[in-house]
């Protein structure tokens, strides 16, 4: 085996073989005596780091992998290697460290691997097999990570460089639930143009029938030259491709794949830990445990997923992205909640707490004000507290009989369009700290940022970003603080911003995990009667109230430094579908006047130390993205408010509005067209109006419409 050195590759911190000698004589070993590669190679170098002085020298090996990837021609590869640097630091993969537990468990799911042999004409043979990956269990970073990783051993090899890349996609027993189309696009983009080896050919195995549409649109994002390369065969067609001495067994060949000892070898090629065989060794039994996780059967019979996935949580998805993923199809519904509700050896809990009793009136340790923490009498805007909203008394609008009218002319469709006309239209306001690179682990989701005149600002920590923003009520500046569920990593900013904005209430309109996806960090302990620590704030559970479509949690959060304690109420409602929205708005409404009704009593119990508006400080709205749900609560507490106040309501000038503040809130059409329907059932409730008939309202209008 090759010695090993640390190297800058590509200027990334990975480590890399150092071959016998030098770079020269690997020069020779691939024909670059050639003067006219010689010199390709020198003007690459030069090039490149002219053009990045402050990625030091670029070794001589880097040069040659991104010249042999596009046969020598400088532009090209030139254009390569910045099209490689883009896509591993946009998809965070410039540390990749395989000792990381995340990245261990992702490699020991055997679901990458490189095989032993490369095909008749010397390409390495990539292969990917879609029913081991399981895209609830792990992130798109972690399985990209993976991926190159092992990759980049694979490209060590000068055959490899100089033969290219097959790569079979193995949907051999695979399910739906076993499909990410967003992580397909991702790795097909990175070898078709983002990373330094010829893609030779795409072989995708036994593909079901439901992927048919999906890799019809997959083919739309290949380049024409390399649309003939990508084929859909059976395991009958595999040798016309692939000889079978160099196929696995499982695809009907006559090679055995080890995967550990393919592991081994990437750790002793390319481990930016310049492991020895002890260590290697260390690694692998570190890994029995993980691999024991991700290999044993639920009780459901399911994939298992773990507290530590949950704790670990880090996902860089995006809103189309999660829009993927929401609309996946059912094959086997699994709840995985009672998995999450584990504790981890109680870390986190506070054991010496006295436990809160349901119903407590005061903190486990004070009463009275001081029970409030003595909260802080905010600064308030030296104008009316009243006029401060964008959502004021004015002219215009719709009466409830308007309204009715208006939406039976409409009907889906009409509200659909006028949806639309909204959503196209740009975000008003820029996004320059969401965007800062400190601040990106802490989005959710990379494109459902916060806008930078709106946001809420962190000011107990040196870092004061957090993903929310400020959204006015009715008449009440700042009534809501909309944000995204938070991460496990954001869970002490999280508590921070309540107890700086001094939040009674808190709505989550969410469950944490909907059709095997995490929606939300479980931010607050479970369990009645227990406690968990987050940064400088301890949180107890004193007692859960739950009726069929929403839970109440009365939580007290103790501020460790100061000793201050202050009582805030949990609203969640569970009764949101897992597709589209409540088929009736009964339950929400329901939800929502719970909502109001806690705050209200917040408000009494604080009416001597609170000096804001009299509906008192912000309440947190949030769901996943903290956009849809969270935009679609909004606007109905908001006309519903107003309805109450002069007897008119303007959807669509509200949602714009909302927009205004936290970009992109109402997020699907169903969400707007839902709005309308929740104000048209309150004022039927209110006795406003009678019984509505809605014939012919999902109808569509015709086809020129």
């Amino acid at each position: 085996m090759d010695t090993m050195d640390v190297e800058s590759v590509d200027g990334l911190e990975v480590v890399t073989a150092a071959e016998e000698g030098s770079s020269a004589s690997l020069s020779d070993s691939i024909d670059l005596d050639d003067i006219q590669k010689q010199e390709a190679t020198k003007k690459f170098l030069e090039d490149v780091t002219r053009q990045h002085p402050e990625l030091g020298p670029i070794p001589w090996t880097t040069g040659v992998k991104f010249l042999m990837a596009r046969k020598f021609d400088v532009k090209r590869a030139i254009e390569l290697y910045h099209a490689h640097q883009d896509t591993r630091t946009k998809e965070d993969l410039i540390l990749i460290d395989p000792q990381e537990p995340r990245l261990r468990r992702e490699l020991f799911t055997e679901k990458f691997t490189i095989l032993a042999s490369p095909d008749s004409s010397g390409a390495s043979i990539a292969l990917f097999t879609a029913r081991r990956h399981r895209p609830y269990q792990t992130t798109h970073r972690d399985t990209l990570k993976g991926l190159v990783f092992q990759l980049d051993t694979a490209l060590e090899r000068v055959e490899a460089q100089r033969n290219g890349l097959v790569f079979i996609y193995d949907m051999t027993e695979s399910k739906y639930n076993n499909f990410d189309y967003e992580l397909s696009i991702k790795i097909l983009n990175m070898l078709k143009g983002a990373y330094p080896a010829r893609l030779k050919k795409v072989l995708i195995v036994t593909a079901p029938l439901w992927f048919k549409a999906p890799f019809k649109i997959l083919r739309l994002f290949v380049r024409e030259k390399l649309r003939d390369r990508v084929h859909t065969v059976n395991k009958e067609q595999l040798p016309i491709h692939i000889p079978l001495e160099s196929l696995p067994r499982s695809l009907g060949g006559l090679a055995e794949v080890n995967h550990r000892d393919w592991l081994r070898h990437c750790l002793l090629t390319l481990s930016n830990l310049n492991m020895d065989p002890n260590c290697v060794e260390t690694f692998f039994a570190n890994a029995t445990h993980d691999t024991a996780v991700i290999n044993s059967p639920s009780p459901t019979g399911s994939e298992n997923f773990t507290i530590s996935d949950m704790e670990s949580e880090d996902s860089h998805e995006t809103v189309p992205e999660k829009h993927n993923n929401e609309d996946r199809e059912k094959e086997v519904e699994v709840e995985k909640e009672d998995n999450l509700n584990k504790k981890m050896n109680g870390e986190g809990v506070i054991e010496d707490t006295p436990p809160c009793k349901r119903g407590s009136d005061t903190s486990p340790s004070q009463s009275g004000d001081q029970a409030h923490g003595n909260l802080p009498r905010k600064k308030r805007p030296s104008s009316n507290m009243y006029e401060d909203s964008i959502h004021m008394p004015e002219a215009g609008g719709m009466t409830v009989e308007e309204l009715v009218k208006y939406v039976r002319q409409r009907r889906k469709n009409g509200l659909v369009a006028e949806y639309m006309s909204i959503k196209c239209e740009p975000p008003a306001g820029t996004f320059l700290e969401a965007k800062k690179k400190q601040n990106a682990c802490r989005n959710r989701y990379t494109d459902v940022l916060c806008m930078d005149h709106s946001r809420v600002k962190l000011t107990r920590q040196s870092e004061d970003y957090i993903n929310a923003n400020f959204v006015d009520g009715y008449r009440q500046k700042n009534a809501y603080i909309n944000t995204q569920g938070p991460l496990p990593k954001t869970f002490p900013d999280f508590w921070d911003m309540i107890w700086e904005e001094s939040v009674v209430t808190i709505v989550m309109t969410t469950r944490t995990i909907e059709r095997s996806r995490i929606k939300c960090g479980q931010y607050w302990p479970k369990e009645e009667e227990t406690a968990e620590q987050y940064g400088d704030f301890v949180v107890i559970n004193c007692g859960i109230e739950k009726t069929r479509d929403y839970t109440v949690t009365s939580l007290v959060l103790q501020n460790v430094g100061t000793g201050e304690s202050r009582e805030v109420t949990h609203l969640q409602f569970t009764s949101w579908p897992d597709y589209g929205v409540p088929r009736t708005a009964a339950a929400f409404l329901d939800f929502l006047f719970r909502v109001r009704q806690c705050q209200q009593d917040a408000m009494k119990r604080l009416s001597e130390v609170w000096t804001g508006h009299p509906l008192g400080p912000p309440i947190v709205v949030h769901c996943s993205a903290g956009i849809g749900r969270t935009g679609t609560f909004c606007t109905i507490d908001i006309s519903i408010h107003r309805l109450a106040d002069i007897g008119t309501v303007d959807v669509e000038k509200t949602v714009r509005r909302i927009r205004s503040q936290r970009a992109f809130s109402i997020q699907m059409p169903d969400q707007y067209v839902f709005s309308h329907l929740a104000l048209l059932e309150h004022a039927q409730r209110e006795g406003l109006i009678g019984d509505i008939d809605l014939e012919g309202f999902e109808e569509r209008e015709s086809e020129s419409d």
